[in-house]
């Protein structure tokens, strides 16, 4: 007859590993060098806060979860404000290129 799966409370191990290193190195990357890599570090944060909320993955990992998640929400914001100024700047020089020909 097969054992049950082990869980946390018998082993002491977790049936998933954290990926709360991952989201860190993403919301750093995309706070830094490239704003694209943000939102993904913000989904992964957050995804790796409700799993160490369901207990499948190490409640020591939540500050560094917590962290990348953060940096993903500033990174986010940032690539968004970038965006928008840069299709600000676009339009206001398609708008002065039009009026200087009429």
């Amino acid at each position: 007859m097969t054992q049950p799966p082990e869980f946390p409370a018998q082993s002491g191990a977790y049936p998933e590993a954290s990926q709360a290193t991952t989201a860190l190195v993403l919301g750093i990357l995309g706070l830094i060098i490239c704003g694209v890599l943000a939102p993904f570090a913000w989904s992964m944060g957050n995804k790796e806060l409700a799993a160490i909320d369901e207990g499948r993955r190490p409640p020591e990992n939540r500050g560094t979860a917590n962290a990348g998640r953060i940096l993903g929400i500033v990174g986010t914001v940032l690539l968004a404000l970038g965006i928008l100024v840069f299709l600000l700047i676009f339009v206001a020089g398609v708008s002065f290129t039009v009026f200087e020909n009429t």
